[in-house]
C-alpha cells in the first residue's frame, strides 16, 4: 500500500502516517450494477454508480509515533484505563507497515459522563474520522447493517456510509447506548456486530441493501452503555470492558478547568476573558455532569459579556442545584 501523510483536522498531532486501503472490491460493484434493470432499483442503481466514481482507496491512518496523551488524561481523568488500553495498541503499531487494531471497547457508565465526548478524542488522536450510531433510535435494527434494497425506503447502513461515502478505511464508530437497542422478533439490531467485531469476518462485511463485502476490520469500535445486562454475552466477550466512574470533585473541576480554557482558546471573544476561571465557578460546574459543563459555561460566557464583565461570576451560571442532571462524586 502507498503512503502519504495527512494532518487530521484541528489537530496538533504530527503527520500521521496514511496507507490507502481498498474497503472494495470494484468488479463486484460492477457485477452488481450490470445485473439492475433500467427500471428497477433506482436507489441501489446510484449506489453502485457511487462506489465506483469515488473508487475504493480509502486513507489507513495511525500515529507517526506515539502521541503524546498527557492532555487526554488531564481531559478526562475518569477514562485513564480506557486511554491505558489505547496507548498500548498505538505502541504496537508502531515502528511497523501494520495499522492499529484496537480490540472493541465497551465504555460502561451513567449518561453525560463524557463517553462519546472520550470517543471524539480517540478519533482525534488517530487522525481518523468518526460516525455516530444511536441504537436508542427507533430504526435501530436497520441503522447497521442496512436494510435490503427490497423495502421501500431502504439504504445502506452506518458501517457502510462510514466506510464507502467516508475517508478512512479505520474510522471510529460509536455505537451510543447500544443496551437500549430493540431487539424484535423478526430482526436483531445488534445481529451484525457477532461478525463485525471479528477481524476475519469483518473483512467481508455484506451490507443488506448494497450487498457487496466491505472490508470493515480496520475500524475502530468504542461502544457505549449504561447497563451490560442487556448486552447479549457473545457481543461483551468481543469487547473490553471499561466501567467509567462519575469524576471525582477535584477530577470534575479539573474537567471544568480544562473546558473552560478550551472553550476560551477556540473562540476570537475568548480574549476578552480571565485566563482562569474563579474558584466558586468551578465549585458550581463540577456539581454537574461533564455533558452539561459547556452549555452552562456558554451560558456564564454570554452574562459575563453582557455585564461588560472580564470574568465569569458564579451568578452568571445555570443554579446547579436545579438541574436534572447533577452527578454524584467519587470519595
Amino acid at each position: 500500500m502507498q503512503s502519504r501523510s495527512l494532518v487530521p483536522q484541528g489537530s496538533s498531532l504530527k503527520l500521521p502516517i496514511a496507507n490507502l486501503r481498498n474497503v472494495f472490491r470494484p468488479h463486484e460493484v460492477e457485477r452488481k450494477l450490470a445485473k439492475l434493470s433500467a427500471r428497477e432499483h433506482e436507489n441501489l442503481r446510484s449506489t453502485y454508480e457511487r462506489m465506483l466514481e469515488r473508487g475504493p482507496e480509502r486513507f489507513q491512518v495511525k500515529p507517526s509515533g506515539i502521541p503524546e496523551m498527557a492532555g487526554l488524561y488531564e481531559q478526562l481523568p475518569n477514562f485513564s484505563e480506557a486511554l491505558d488500553d489505547l496507548k498500548r495498541h498505538v505502541a504496537l503499531a508502531q515502528d511497523s507497515g501494520d495499522g492499529i487494531e484496537i480490540t472493541p471497547m465497551l465504555l460502561l457508565g451513567p449518561p453525560g459522563i463524557g463517553k462519546t465526548h472520550f470517543a471524539r478524542h480517540v478519533a482525534e488522536l488517530l487522525g481518523t474520522g468518526m460516525s455516530l450510531v444511536p441504537m436508542s433510535s427507533m430504526t435501530a435494527g436497520w441503522l447497521l447493517s442496512g436494510a435490503s434494497s427490497q423495502w421501500k425506503g431502504a439504504k445502506p447502513g452506518k458501517v457502510f456510509e462510514a466506510l464507502v461515502d467516508g475517508q478512512y478505511a479505520n474510522p471510529v464508530v460509536v455505537v451510543d447506548e447500544i443496551d437500549k437497542a430493540s431487539a424484535d422478533a423478526q430482526y436483531d439490531p445488534l445481529g451484525s456486530l457477532y461478525g463485525l467485531l471479528e477481524h476475519d469476518t469483518a473483512e467481508s462485511f455484506m451490507d443488506e441493501f448494497a450487498e457487496v463485502a466491505i472490508d470493515a476490520s480496520q475500524v475502530i469500535w468504542i461502544m457505549t452503555a449504561n447497563d451490560e445486562r442487556c448486552i447479549p454475552e457473545p457481543i461483551l466477550n468481543r469487547m473490553n470492558v471499561f466501567e467509567i466512574e462519575a469524576p471525582s470533585l477535584e477530577q470534575a473541576r479539573a474537567i471544568a478547568r480544562n473546558l473552560y480554557r478550551s472553550i476560551r482558546a477556540d473562540h476570537a471573544w475568548g480574549k476578552r476573558f480571565d485566563e482562569e476561571p474563579g474558584d466558586d465557578v468551578l465549585d458550581c460546574l463540577a456539581e454537574l455532569a461533564p455533558r452539561e459543563m459547556r452549555r452552562s459555561l456558554m451560558t456564564g460566557f454570554g452574562n459575563a459579556r453582557l455585564a461588560q464583565r472580564e470574568c465569569i461570576e458564579a451568578e452568571d451560571l445555570p443554579k446547579c442545584s436545579a438541574g436534572k442532571t447533577k452527578i454524584g462524586f467519587v470519595q
